[in-house]
């Protein structure tokens, strides 16, 4: 069954996974034998995942104002205790993200839950997500653009994260929309995949009230036209990661407008990595582009 869990860790995995230098790593193990590496036949240091679990609880107490050299007499078990201590006292966001971490490595959905579950006694799902689920997002593409973790690390996280968007949106859709003025259609245009941010845009827009129609993954924009014989105030929202991709994008947006925009009074609302590579005095009326879901829910 634990076949699969990441047993040993490069001191480069310790500093991308801590936020510690290997440099800084390497001294406290020196001067305080804060960590006991194991060497390889090559004499390349090597460390167990309870030296990664003893650097991150370091690292909490470390930010939160511990001197290295007091950490350095702190007992093994008491270490534990003081970071227990800290959560308790302070926000629990540096805990949450390194326990995410942790249940990542080790595929462990009971420490995925624990954690979260333990979030939501004092935070909102919208806090929890903002606070905690967005920077650690943020940081698994460092770590997989680095190989500490594997394409199956950050789709296990993903999943569970998805999941729990998808409960949380499923909650407000028992309620009938309040708001009638717009239906928002949510797609992400072909080739696209990367998810996240328009389900959990999803669940933001249901919240302010409103009827959403999401259709997901790369959706060609002739099956959009589908939507327009059923409602007349739709608001197609996207999500563009790496698609369209630069050289396309003027071509994808002249034909939404042709195709959806001057067929009706649908607008396109565009947010991701791409809208940067967009020449914003160029674009069609019916097309808005957005830094960030905040911005983009501030508009509703």
């Amino acid at each position: 069954m634990m076949n699969n869990v990441k047993k040993n860790f490069s001191i480069r995995d310790l500093e991308n996974l801590s936020g510690i230098k290997a440099h800084t790593i390497r001294i406290w193990e020196k001067r305080y034998n804060l960590l006991s590496p194991e060497r390889t036949d090559t004499n390349i240091r090597t460390y167990s995942l309870s030296s990664l679990q003893r650097l991150l609880n370091i690292t909490l107490l470390y930010n939160n104002g511990y001197k290295i050299s007091k950490i350095a007499k702190i007992t093994k078990t008491e270490i534990p205790v003081k970071v227990r201590e800290i959560v308790a006292h302070n926000s629990i966001k540096n805990h949450a993200i390194n326990a995410f971490k942790l249940a990542m490595i080790n595929f462990d959905q009971s420490l995925f839950f624990s954690t979260y579950n333990s979030l939501l006694q004092d935070k909102s799902f919208k806090e929890v997500f903002k606070d905690v689920f967005m920077p650690l997002l943020n940081e698994l593409g460092l770590l997989w653009q680095t190989d500490t973790i594997s394409p199956s690390h950050e789709h296990f996280i993903t999943a569970i994260i998805k999941q729990k968007i998808l409960i949380n949106t499923e909650k407000l859709q028992i309620m009938e929309p309040t708001k009638k003025d717009k239906v928002f259609v949510l797609y992400l245009p072909e080739n696209e995949i990367h998810e996240i941010g328009l389900l959990y845009l999803n669940y933001e827009i249901t919240s302010c009230g409103y009827k959403t129609i999401y259709l997901g993954q790369t959706m060609p924009l002739e099956s959009l036209k589908d939507l327009l014989k059923y409602y007349d105030n739709l608001h197609f929202v996207s999500y563009f990661t790496v698609a369209p991709t630069k050289d396309k994008l003027t071509k994808y947006i002249q034909q939404f407008n042709k195709e959806i925009g001057a067929q009706s009074a649908s607008e396109l609302w565009i947010l991701g990595h791409q809208v940067r590579h967009l020449s914003l005095e160029n674009i069609p009326d019916s097309i808005t582009t957005f830094n960030s879901i905040e911005q983009l829910i501030d508009t509703i």
